[in-house]
């Protein structure tokens, strides 16, 4: 008896750890006209790290969508300014990959015209050109694709703007990143590979 209640224990206990699902990193901007799901690439390991790092310390959340431009991108995090990225927290050295391409829904790093293409640590953009946006690759480093929410990137690029491409009525940002389970982003429309 005493060999079979232990033998049930241990086969509970190998179950659980069978069983436990595994989580992913999930991209969440909120905003004022609603919300956007995207998947941060392993393959851009530091730009992943400083997009959480700075969505859990809320870096974002008094910020806006500062430069929308329909058929082109939404861009928020901070001013995009003549000066360039001086305000950003720290500067990034790119992560190109051939295999991540600025297509549409493609999460970027904002940056100014430095000579190593470094990019800003609080500067995204997402493509909203239906076709992509070709001549930005290897140019700027590209960390995860929109799957749910592009409606709501489409209606944000088609506001009325200033002549510096800046929403007359801001869009708020709230920035997290949330951990979910296969199935959660399959309901959420994720149909790519989890690897």
């Amino acid at each position: 008896m005493y060999k079979s209640l232990l033998a049930a224990l241990f086969s509970a206990v190998l179950l659980g750890f069978t069983f436990k699902e595994k989580k992913y990193d999930v991209g969440h901007i909120k905003t004022n006209m609603g919300d956007i799901y995207f998947w941060l690439y392993n393959e851009t390991p530091n730009h992943k790290a400083s997009f959480t790092k700075l969505a859990g310390e809320h870096y974002w959340d008094s910020l806006t969508f500062n430069r929308v431009i329909n058929n082109f991108v939404a861009q928020g995090g901070c001013p995009d300014t003549p000066e360039g990225f001086a305000n950003s927290p720290y500067l990034l050295k790119p992560e190109f990959d051939k295999k991540i391409r600025h297509v549409y829904g493609a999460v970027g790093a904002g940056r100014d015209n430095n000579p190593d293409m470094l990019s800003a640590g609080c500067q995204f953009y997402i493509v909203q050109n239906k076709n992509g946006l070709a001549r930005l690759d290897d140019k700027f480093t590209v960390f995860g694709q929109v799957f749910k929410g592009m409606d709501i990137v489409d209606a944000i690029v088609a506001v009325k703007t200033d002549s510096t491409d800046t929403p007359l009525k801001p869009i708020t940002l709230k920035v997290r990143v949330v951990k979910m389970s296969a199935k959660e982003l399959q309901k959420l429309g994720w149909t790519g590979s989890l690897e």
